[in-house]
């Protein structure tokens, strides 16, 4: 099985090449060097800070156990049980239900939820997303994923660069003075070609991790149909409200894809079909029940 590690390196090599690919297309072997030390950068700050950004991206407000005991509560006890360092606990305000976990590691994690989630989930329901983000932090996908959030954010940046240099007449190269070699067909198609990219390699986290938190969760929260059930609830949730400033670079980080059917296409998506996660939770509390009886 490849490790998230290894995930981490090729995904950081991926990115690293086309941030040192576009660079070459907007100002030849200088353009090249810019952009790899632009991207060496990216990576070093991407590890310490991106958990930062997303959190301020979103407006998440951290709270404690006297602001918010309800769900400071629920994720300190599982936290307790599944013997993880606490996480600190933020809450986003936004009318569409959703969660996420980010940080470097279990020592540095933070977990994030909605003020809808809040109002729409039972106790029960809401440890079992908590239990899903814990699971995450646990299985180390929190790096990995904070991490492609930032840098694919910085590599759509790059794209509107080149393409602006196109428009002012940047596809020079200034040292020897003509075309770029590649031409203009191949820059069109660089600037189409490089947000699919970049939604190839979100999706390169692993769509098996989710069905992985899920179960993790479950266990964690100790009843895998409370998840369940929170699941379809918050499907239901995200297709009547869209995330107010959701973006396609960090919407793996989510429980749910906070981007509705419209506004993303399916063939993209970074998470797998809520209804087989759901079938296949209902099939471990089963599992479960048989187990007991």
């Amino acid at each position: 099985m490849i490790t998230n590690s290894i995930k981490t390196v090729f995904l950081l090599t991926l990115i690293m090449a086309l941030f040192v690919f576009i660079g070459y297309m907007i100002g030849g072997r200088n353009g090249m060097l810019i952009a790899f030390l632009i991207a060496t950068a990216m990576n070093f700050f991407s590890y310490w800070f991106s958990d930062k950004i997303v959190l301020k991206m979103y407006k998440a407000e951290e709270v404690d156990q006297s602001s918010n005991p309800r769900l400071y509560n629920i994720v300190q006890n599982l936290t307790m049980k599944a013997n993880m360092p606490m996480p600190k606990v933020y809450i986003i305000h936004s009318g569409s239900p959703n969660a996420f976990a980010t940080g470097r590691n279990k020592n540095h994690a933070a977990i994030a939820v909605t003020t809808s989630l809040m109002n729409l989930l039972t106790d029960e329901e809401l440890a079992g997303v908590v239990g899903h983000e814990l699971a995450h932090i646990y299985g180390k996908d929190i790096l990995i994923g904070s991490i492609v959030a930032t840098i694919a954010g910085a590599l759509m940046l790059m794209v509107d660069i080149f393409q602006w240099g196109l428009i002012l007449g940047g596809n020079k190269d200034e040292e020897e003075g003509s075309s770029h070699p590649l031409g203009m067909v191949a820059s069109i198609a660089i600037i189409v070609l490089a947000p699919i990219a970049a939604s190839l390699i979100q999706m390169a986290v692993s769509r098996s991790r989710e069905y992985i938190a899920d179960e993790r969760g479950a266990k964690f929260c100790g009843n895998p149909r409370a998840l369940a059930s929170a699941l379809n609830k918050i499907a239901y949730g995200v297709e009547m409200h869209h995330m107010d400033k959701a973006s396609p670079q960090t919407a793996h980080m989510f429980i749910m894809n906070p981007l509705t059917a419209s506004s993303v296409s399916k063939l993209f998506s970074t998470h797998p079909p809520v209804e087989e996660r759901i079938k296949r939770l209902e099939a471990l509390s089963q599992k479960q029940f048989a187990g007991l009886s």
